[in-house]
């Protein structure tokens, strides 16, 4: 049997996942577990559909990745949500010993009209943290989202980083960004976001490119640049996959090292529920070329 690869990583790393909807994606997602499991992350986070759509698949995922020795955050949503449906949430998942979640406003389901009592991610967090006032847990440690290019539903750059800043203000302890390809878009966000007085880590979330054409469909979606090299480069390769694969990687680590000497405390991978793009970047940035 051959020993698993050995990583020294400069910076901590951790990875989404979202809840897998068959028991040949939940027996699959196991294996991933393990084998991103070999870099030591900081903790798993998994996503929550629109309107809570996931909230049972979401929580025994979580439930998964805890079995098997790991730290797990469930992403939790407020929009559509009242107060009593949160504390219900939240009392699951202390009951389940969750110490981590990643508060988010999130997204109305398709079909919904109302926003429920709950606006902003901001409002969620301060409800989270009056309803553990009380209490004798101790405190849940909260990540936001960050969106180096804007949200996409924002006109003003401005009020994007004000509407984070109150969102660290309302309690939460650390930030993940929304997935950029510009790393002067991470410093300048960055720097903007301590000028306000932020002084939470804010991790630069990284999307492999697991599958090119969805990913740049994700980015327009998102309001993310693709720079153009990268684009027309992309583009050209057509069905070469190993070139796409090979062009990609190389993309990504150049960026993941940038922004690590340029002072991001961690590295969290939007892993698609894949490991082998992700491990390979670990691998090369423990191993410096």
């Amino acid at each position: 049997m051959s020993e698993s690869p050995s990583f020294e990583l400069p910076v901590p790393v951790s990875y989404e996942f979202f809840p897998p909807n068959t028991e040949a994606g939940s027996v699959k997602l196991k294996t991933v577990v393990q084998e991103l499991g070999v870099t030591q992350p900081e903790f798993f986070s998994v996503t929550y559909g629109a309107g809570g759509s996931t909230r049972d698949r979401t929580l025994s995922t979580v439930m998964d990745i805890a079995a098997q020795g790991f730290e797990a955050a469930p992403h939790l949503s407020c929009i559509g949500s009242t107060r009593e449906g949160i504390a219900a949430i939240l009392a699951s998942y202390r009951a389940q010993n969750i110490r981590r979640l990643v508060a988010l406003r999130g997204d109305l389901p398709s079909g919904t009209a109302t926003a429920g009592e709950f606006r902003y991610a901001s409002e969620l967090i301060s409800f989270i943290r009056e309803t553990q006032a009380s209490e004798s847990h101790p405190p849940l440690h909260i990540e936001v989202a960050a969106y180096p290019e804007c949200h996409p539903q924002q006109r003003y750059a401005r009020r994007d980083v004000e509407h984070f800043a109150n969102k660290v203000k309302a309690g939460a302890d650390a930030a993940i960004t929304q997935f950029f390809f510009n790393p002067d878009a991470y410093f300048h966000f960055v720097e903007e976001a301590r000028a306000l007085g932020v002084e939470v880590p804010i991790v630069p979330g990284i999307m492999p490119f697991h599958n090119y054409a969805r990913i740049a469909q994700f980015a327009m979606r998102d309001g993310i640049e693709i720079p153009r090299w990268v684009a027309l480069k992309m583009e050209g390769y057509m069905d070469d996959a190993a070139s796409i694969r090979a062009f990609g990687l190389d993309v990504i680590t150049r960026l993941c090292e940038r922004l690590i000497a340029g002072g991001a405390p961690s590295i969290h991978f939007y892993t698609l529920n894949q490991s082998a793009l992700a491990l390979e970047i670990c691998r090369r940035l423990s191993h410096p070329r």
